[in-house]
């Protein structure tokens, strides 16, 4: 293959790659199963060390995950939070036990062997024997600040009990593995369903999206638990191996996997692993390998790291479980963004312990590559997915009979015609008073970044829907203080409150309303861009795209979704009811006098005191400047919090000028 093929090929996978992690990382909606993802991640691997030249800073391989999400404060990990290399045969165990031999030059070493649980790791700080905070990984440096929803999980200890005869160190990260069991994941996805949304494709989704919900009250219905796996920082204690620190971390009431071996030569960790891969069904929640670590610590010491992995420690992944069954039918199914998802219902099959009777098809181009047909025999797989996914056709077994599946024109849940955005495989119904989409739509528009109506939560919104009271966003402004008091959990306060948290809204900036209508691919950026330039809604209707294109920022995949929501008859009616309640449908021209950031990139970096980064970043774009989420040549300002991180690093590198949070507000004020 020429350097140049290599080189579009490299680029195509970082590219492909990527957009996955977004999916996965960030909106928690991933499209493919962890072992397709794996293939893209090792062809990638496999070119750039045949290319070390074509290696970039910010290829795939050289980070340990996705970032932080933007709804809790960022904090810093006081040891990284790496990831493992993956390997899927005895024979790449055995390479590996080969390079950590030949960097201990000949010592003897021994393997602590443990499960590979399927869920998202965590970290736990405590001093002086007391927790004090709990954090996701993020992006290994920084995780989401997310104690609370954290102090659900009852396993955890508040403080450490006394243990093995030693006193609570003055310092001590915990790390461990937030999970799901089957059972909590089975009745989840069982309420997701019977209200119209897309169930949890796997536990490790479920239990990254439960640790991200906002409220710990429903974190704490989603039952999650967590497995102590090991330790990152500690001060005031001391250890040899890793096996004495499991055993410590038992004694000191955290809750270690019992399934864990010390095994003294390579042949005995394959025979382990081995052991488990028919075993993992009968446990109550889902592994999906092994996981191999030097057990002395001053040999981990001494091998070090890579840029992004342990020398002495990596993963054994099983390798995904595929049964023959016979496709019986093929329906559509609506998510909650309003994407047609095709699924095959399948002549029940033992698969994973588990019998399934379904199997997701992605979308209709899937159907088409793998030409599957009503009545054919398939090969499904499940790879810690919930729903498992269809493989290839056995097409030698096909008698004739079978009946090809053409996508259909319109909703199946409201009748609205289906759109495909250019460039994307998803047929979409644009509707938003479709019954399927609605509970999401609303709360999205009564969320904080949109119009900012407190106690408008998920349970509150279910019942409206459900009980027929609003059958849209634009139905919340005709509610009355008599529908609402009559609600479960909802007593003459609370129905008041939400009262006045509706008419307070309604004056609610422009920019804020657009946010709210929920149109894909407008955030709040967009939003605030689409809001300076069109000034009114009235404007904003009639836009054609190519005048949607001439603004800044806003692509054509942009203009195209944007321009088929306001030619949408459905739309339009909610519309219509929203320009009769509120009385911000247009843009309130600032004073040139106010644009004191005129022209100016601004960098918000750090958790601030007394505003949200959401409603900083509003007054940056309200007073002229544009907000902007990374540092480079181009900033002119960097507001900078506790907790910054290597942004302010940066900044400093940069020559960028930095200003803390009373300085920011009385620029702008």
């Amino acid at each position: 293959m020429g350097s140049r093929n290599v080189k579009r090929e490299i680029e195509k996978l970082r590219e492909t790659i990527m957009r996955h992690d977004g999916l996965y990382y960030v909106q928690d909606s991933p499209e493919i199963s962890d072992s397709e993802y794996d293939k893209l991640y090792r062809r990638l691997k496999d070119l750039e060390d045949a290319h070390p030249d074509l290696i970039t800073s910010d290829s795939p391989t050289q980070r340990v995950g996705g970032g932080p999400a933007r709804t809790f404060p960022e904090v810093r990990h006081l040891a990284p939070m790496t990831s493992l290399d993956n390997t899927y045969s005895a024979d790449e165990i055995r390479e590996f036990d080969e390079r950590v031999r030949k960097n201990l030059k000949g010592e003897r070493v021994e393997y602590a062997v443990e499960l590979k649980f399927d869920g998202v790791s965590a970290s736990l700080l405590y001093e002086n024997g007391l927790w004090v905070r709990g954090a996701t990984r993020g992006d290994g440096e920084k995780g989401d600040d997310v104690t609370n929803n954290l102090k659900t999980i009852r396993s955890i200890p508040m403080s450490l009990k006394s243990a093995s005869g030693r006193g609570a160190p003055k310092v001590m990260e915990v790390r461990g593995e937030v999970y799901m069991t089957r059972n909590s994941l089975a009745r989840i996805n069982m309420e997701k369903e019977s209200s119209g949304e897309e169930p949890f494709a796997n536990p490790r989704n479920a239990a990254a999206g439960s640790l991200k919900l906002l409220d710990p009250g429903m974190v704490a219905k989603r039952r999650l638990e967590i497995f102590i796996w090991g330790l990152g920082h500690y001060e005031g204690i001391d250890f040899k191996t890793h096996m004495e620190a499991l055993d410590y971390l038992e004694d000191a009431g955290f809750k270690v996997n019992p399934h864990r071996k010390l095994c003294s030569t390579i042949d005995e960790v394959i025979a382990y692993c081995d052991s488990w891969e028919p075993k993992r069904d009968s446990l109550a929640f889902e592994v999906d390998g092994m996981v191999l670590k030097v057990n002395d610590l001053a040999q981990r010491e001494r091998l070090g790291f890579t840029a992004k992995s342990p020398r002495w420690a990596i993963a054994y992944k099983f390798p995904a479980q595929q049964a023959v069954t016979e496709v019986k039918d093929i329906i559509v199914q609506v998510g909650r963004t309003g994407a047609i998802t095709p699924v095959a219902i399948l002549e029940p099959v033992q698969l994973s312990g588990t019998t399934v009777s379904r199997a997701t098809l992605h979308n209709f181009d899937e159907i088409d590559r793998l030409d599957v047909r009503i009545g054919d025999m398939v090969y499904v797989e499940k790879s810690g997915e919930i729903i498992p996914k269809v493989l290839k056709v056995a097409k030698e077994k096909r008698s004739g009979g079978e009946k090809p599946f053409r996508a259909p024109g319109k909703c199946p849940a409201c009748g609205s015609a289906l759109a495909k955005a250019p460039g994307e495989v998803a047929l979409r119904c644009e509707n938003i008073g479709c019954p399927a989409q609605i509970k999401e739509t609303v709360l999205h528009f009564a969320s904080r970044g949109a119009m900012d109506i407190e106690g408008m939560g998920e349970a509150i919104t279910s019942q409206l829907v459900d009980k027929a009271l609003i059958k849209d966003y634009g139905d919340i402004y005709g509610l009355k203080f008599e529908d609402l008091k009559g609600l479960d959990r909802m007593a003459e306060k609370s129905a008041r409150n939400l009262v006045e948290a509706i008419e307070r809204s309604r004056s609610n900036e422009f920019h804020r309303v657009v946010y709210g209508l929920g149109i894909r691919h407008v955030g709040e950026r967009s939003a605030w861009l689409l809001a300076e330039h069109f000034g009114s809604m009235a404007k904003l209707k009639s836009a054609g795209i190519e005048e949607l294109t001439g603004i800044r920022e806003i692509g054509p995949v942009v203009a195209g979704s944007i321009y088929n929501f306001f030619h949408s008859r459905e739309n339009l009616k909610v519309l219509n009811k929203l320009e009769a309640a509120l009385s911000r449908m247009s843009q309130a021209k600032p004073r040139a006098g106010a644009l004191k950031l005129a022209g100016k990139t601004v960098v918000i970096t750090g958790t601030l005191k007394s505003i949200s980064r959401s409603d900083a970043e509003n007054m940056v774009r309200s007073s002229g400047g544009t907000a902007s989420s990374s540092v480079s040549k181009k900033t002119d300002l960097l507001v900078c919090g506790d907790e910054p991180g290597s942004k302010l690093d940066k900044a400093r590198s940069l020559g960028v000028k930095v200003i803390n949070e009373e300085e920011f507000k009385k620029l702008i004020s």
